[in-house]
């Protein structure tokens, strides 16, 4: 059975992206008698592995979460459910796996990754390495939520940081000089009209001042690889009206892919999945997978249990979803050691 004390522990453990020292030493404690071996790599993934050489298959689960470290990590029951503030995304999928490997023996050609920097401007920082490290023969992408479908449409990414700079003033005595922040409104908008996710927007100083200063950070997401390298010439081709200034900077980028319906690896997933009872749908997202993807691996990604409220300090999942997905996890690794 799950351990949901565990996994409220775990949870409870801060992990801002970019600052997840903490969770990963929880880990290696954790897995202190575990059979295998453990390092760091030059990112900071943990990596766990039971062989030498080329994995097979890589395994990888993020540890970092949204919250920045003044999030206050406190976990209840409602019923069937575990509520908090990351218990699903990613906490649930890093205790899934790890009991799940505690189920099966693990074998040679596997490689697990508890994976930093997946959220937010992290760039899938960590995926990256491990996968440009490792060059594995197939990779897993492991997340809290979406038990009810395989990802095998990985969605990509373009954000990027805008500030607008100027002279600055009284808002009466100055009137007429150039806002920093009208101007950076009035560029929101244009980019929202085009499908643009203004994500956040700050600058300005006092209600009664012309802002000097204003930033926005904005994100594309897209299936197609093309789309995104359009928006990034997009956004050179901004401008702003003098005195003002524009300076606009791309802080992510996450190639698109994709896997095919037919391929080993999806199958032998709908397979693990059928004896469980699943359902075979497929579904797009943007995980870890797709730093394997861009690089031509094939990779799909799964969910560990049903849920709701991800990204909200009321993030909730169920336990009992999580045991048949703990038990999905364990069926596809054992499959995929004959693939």
């Amino acid at each position: 059975m799950i351990d949901a004390a565990e996994l409220a522990e775990f949870a409870g453990v801060p992990a801002p992206t970019g600052a997840e020292e903490s969770r990963l030493a929880w880990l290696e404690q954790r897995l202190r008698d575990a059979p295998g071996e453990r390092r760091r790599d030059a990112a900071g993934n943990l990596v766990w592995g039971f062989d030498e050489g080329r994995p097979e298959l890589l395994v990888m689960a993020h540890v970092d979460t949204v919250f920045d470290a003044d999030t206050e990590l406190r976990f209840e029951r409602d019923g069937d459910f575990l509520v908090g503030p990351g218990v699903g995304d990613n906490a649930t999928a890093v205790m899934a796996t790890v009991w799940a490997l505690e189920r099966i023996a693990p074998h040679d050609g596997l490689v697990v990754a508890f994976t930093v920097g997946e959220e937010g401007l992290g760039n899938l920082r960590g995926a990256r390495q491990v996968c440009g490290d490792l060059n594995p023969v197939r990779v897993i992408a492991v997340e809290g939520h979406g038990l009810d479908h395989v990802v095998i449409e990985h969605v990509g990414s373009v954000r990027a940081r805008l500030s607008v700079s100027g002279p600055g003033g009284h808002s009466w005595g100055d009137r007429g000089t150039p806002s920093a922040l009208h101007a950076l409104i009035s560029l929101g908008g244009e980019l929202v009209d085009e499908g643009v996710n203004v994500g956040r927007m700050s600058g300005g100083g006092a209600v009664n001042a012309i802002a000097s200063a204003a930033e926005m950070f904005v994100e594309l997401r897209s299936l197609d690889d093309q789309v995104l390298s359009a928006f990034e010439s997009r956004l050179t081709q901004l401008t702003v009206a003098p005195p003002l200034t524009l300076e606009c900077e791309v802080v992510g980028r996450r190639g698109a892919g994709q896997i095919a319906a037919d391929h080993p690896l999806v199958r032998t997933v709908l397979e693990a999945r059928r004896s469980l009872g699943l359902g075979e749908a497929f579904g797009a997202g943007s995980t870890d997978a797709n730093a394997a993807a861009v690089l031509g691996i094939p990779a799909v990604g799964i969910g560990c249990a049903n849920g709701e409220g991800m990204h909200t300090l009321h993030e909730r999942v169920d336990l009992a979803s999580l045991e048949t997905g703990v038990r999905q996890l364990e069926a596809v690794l054992t499959a995929a050691a004959d693939l």
